[in-house]
């Protein structure tokens, strides 16, 4: 048989698992993961091989109209994820029937393959489930519907069934030792911003944006340095808390899984810098890397 490898990119709106289900295609925990709607800002690839094929997953950010630069920017990876794609894994939850038509006539008009999944079918009825299945069949005509829970990992072996018949013969994209295209600095950042979505309510997480400013490894520990950018002095203080309480929680919280993910003593150095509306900002939105 002859080598298949492919783009499978996952789009859908906010908040229905897109990143829980690749974590739980490829195995690893790469995007991470809360009950906030953007929690993933980035388009973040997740590597598959086998001896004869590779799968090149993106999660993607949800879909939202734009309302400041960060937005556009990450609706940008969705612009070129539809150019891109060899196969469209099309997300939604159950009882979901909002889709944003525009996104739904070009992933159509692309003649690409797709592959609705309905997410959380363990909190749904068996008949709601199956009309589901029914409005999704009419949405996406001619497409492979398929009920999933990928919190339990549940029938996420029938979606990869699907996505391996519909890879075209290609050799792989990347050395097949690979994991994923991003760094062990964007992870770290991503790790302490997870943190910050899970301890911190209102408009934080949305505020905030990490730059690991230096990583050293040295034999026994791994010495971290991450700036915590915030748009105002209000969310600074809010972060440090009170003796600075707030910030040293963050810290323990995050070093720990940063361990994990490392494998390695941390220590890790946090400084909560204002940045007033990077969010607007292309030069730092850059710098942060947001480039499309």
């Amino acid at each position: 048989m002859n080598h298949r490898a492919g783009f499978v990119n996952i789009i859908g709106n906010p908040n229905v698992g897109k990143s829980t289900l690749m974590n739980a295609l490829i195995g690893e925990k790469l995007s991470i993961i809360t009950s906030k709607a953007q929690t993933t800002r980035h388009r973040i690839l997740g590597i598959v091989n086998g001896d004869d094929y590779q799968i090149v997953y993106s999660d993607l950010p949800g879909l939202v109209t734009p309302s400041y630069k960060l937005q556009e920017k990450m609706m940008g990876f969705i612009d070129i994820a539809l150019k891109d794609a060899d196969v469209f894994l099309y997300m939604v939850e159950a009882g979901e029937t909002k889709y944003n038509e525009k996104i739904v006539h070009d992933i159509l008009k692309s003649k690409i393959p797709v592959i609705v999944v309905i997410n959380k079918i363990d909190l749904s009825q068996q008949e709601a489930v199956m009309e589901q299945l029914k409005y999704w069949y009419e949405v996406f005509p001619g497409s492979e519907v398929v009920p999933v829970s990928a919190l339990k990992n549940f029938n996420t072996q029938r979606v990869l069934d699907l996505i391996l018949e519909r890879l075209p013969e290609s050799p792989p994209y990347y050395p097949k030792g690979e994991l994923t295209d991003k760094t062990v600095r964007f992870f770290i950042s991503e790790i302490i911003r997870e943190k910050i979505l899970l301890n911190f309510k209102q408009e934080i997480p949305y505020s905030v944006e990490i730059v690991v400013e230096a990583y050293k490894e040295l034999e026994e520990i791994i010495h971290i340095a991450a700036n915590i950018f915030v748009m105002r002095e209000s969310q600074k203080m809010i972060i440090l808390g009170k003796g600075g309480q707030a910030i040293r929680r963050l810290g323990t919280d995050a070093r720990k899984d940063i361990e994990a993910f490392v494998g390695k003593q941390v220590f890790l150095d946090l400084t909560v810098k204002v940045n007033k509306d990077w969010r607007d900002d292309d030069r730092q939105l850059k710098r942060f890397g947001y480039e499309v």
